[in-house]
């Protein structure tokens, strides 16, 4: 299945590597609402997240996610509540079809990483879970694995709708 195919070729280490810790290794580990498979992905020590609440005014986005820990409760809540929902697609499929990390910007120990969810999952009462928002995440090569040093997510996608 060419579905979850990585973009960025394996010369590209450091986008690959970036592509599949925060496309496929984060979906696999939400699917199964595994927190183990990605918490090493973090800098623990100095992560912080700011959620955007969709909204394009910056100054309503706040610093949901002061310490890894809080961060870690929220997104298992999120994949329990995603994994008691009865979809009429397979869920992973679905997943990466709507997720798009394309835009890796890289220098040296530091990257700065563009990743967009925008479409539509099927769920089986005929509904559909609307995906529109996207994520900016700040990554640092950390003895050298890449760690994901913060974000701010949950931005309206596109920036400004």
């Amino acid at each position: 299945m060419t579905f979850d195919k990585n973009p960025f070729p394996a010369g590209d280490g450091d986008r690959h590597a970036l592509w599949e810790m925060l496309v496929r290794r984060d979906i696999d580990a939400f699917i199964g609402q595994d927190w183990s498979m990605v918490e090493n992905d973090f800098a623990a020590e100095s992560f912080f997240g700011m959620h955007a609440h969709f909204l394009s005014n910056a100054d309503a986005w706040r610093l949901q996610f002061p310490r890894l820990e809080v961060y870690r409760d929220e997104w298992l809540r999120q994949a329990k509540e995603t994994a008691a929902t009865k979809f009429a697609e397979p869920l992973r499929e679905a997943l990466f079809r709507v997720t798009n990390l394309r835009d890796i910007d890289v220098d040296g120990d530091r990257a700065v990483l563009h990743k967009k969810f925008d479409g539509t999952v099927a769920k089986a009462d005929g509904s559909v879970d609307r995906l529109k928002w996207q994520t900016l995440y700040f990554c640092r090569k950390i003895a050298g694995s890449w760690k994901i040093a913060g974000f701010v997510g949950y931005m309206p996608y596109p920036l400004g709708a």
